[in-house]
């Protein structure tokens, strides 16, 4: 079985604007997609193998670090024949509860020297 790299994604002012819903409609449409996602996750733990979400950014670049924003949310290591396969069990995922979310899918491709 090959590793794939999934990266689950939402544009920053997306999630900024979710913030600014009343909290009680807020939470409940939280907690539906927790509940999906909970489901989705128990149906395909025998290839999802690691999965967190991420923090404040910080970029680094040759003149120093700044604190910075992406559309990353969360990733995922997931073992699967191919990209297509992999991508193919994200239809219809849970993320998509929050509007405008992609879901990304790409191989990982371990450097001989570094495995």
């Amino acid at each position: 079985m090959k590793k794939f790299l999934v990266m689950y994604l939402a544009p920053a002012a997306v999630l900024e604007e979710w913030m600014q819903k009343p909290e009680e409609d807020r939470k409940a449409e939280e907690e539906k997609m927790k509940t999906e996602w909970d489901v989705w996750m128990r149906s395909h733990r025998d290839v999802i193998k690691e999965t967190a979400g991420v923090g404040k950014t910080k970029k680094v670049t040759g003149e120093g670090i700044t604190d910075t924003k992406n559309d990353i949310m969360l990733y995922s290591i997931v073992e699967g024949e191919s990209a297509e396969s992999v991508a193919g069990i994200f239809r219809g995922h849970p993320h998509f509860g929050i509007p405008e979310a992609s879901i990304e899918v790409m191989p990982v491709n371990y450097l001989p020297e570094m495995e």
